[in-house]
């Protein structure tokens, strides 16, 4: 029950461990939030932090989408646990499946047998050369956020 708990009680983040705002990204390369995003993460409310979460994954799908689709949800799970790939339980395929892509680019061959099909604009590209493609536009569609976002009124 206490592991249950302790588990219940943690911060959930969609970090990813690869953060690029060090190196003077405004977006992070890894998990596609902005620097002030990930500074103040663990100052936001649990109710907050979801919804961010939910609206990267949104983000996620929607760009991921122009390039492939989930075929079998349940194959792209299980490779994601054989290859222990994080993922959350309420993460969308497609979100999921960026982050096989982050991860496992270098050394896929057959994406069919991770249940994942490409879109014919791009079926000729492999994971490395599609997950440079999906990461150039999660980017320019995470910045444009940055020029769009309502500013908070100084106080």
């Amino acid at each position: 029950m206490v592991a249950n708990e302790s588990k219940a009680k943690r911060i959930q983040s969609p970090c990813v461990g690869l953060c690029s705002t060090t190196v003077g990204d405004r977006v992070c390369r890894g998990c596609q939030r902005t620097e002030d995003e990930i500074r103040d993460w663990f100052t936001l409310d649990a109710e907050a932090r979801a919804a961010r979460i939910q609206a990267l994954d949104a983000l996620r799908v929607r760009v991921a989408s122009r390039f492939l689709h989930v075929d079998d949800p349940a194959c792209l799970e299980a490779q994601l646990i054989r290859h222990r790939i994080r993922f959350r339980s309420e993460q969308p395929s497609l979100s999921r499946a960026v982050e096989l892509l982050r991860v496992g680019r270098t050394r896929m061959q057959d994406l069919s047998r991770y249940g994942l099909r490409l879109h014919a604009s791009v079926a000729r590209l492999a994971p490395d050369t599609l997950y440079a493609a999906l990461q150039e536009a999660l980017m320019q569609e995470a910045l444009q956020r940055l020029t769009t976002a309502p500013t908070e009124p100084s106080i």
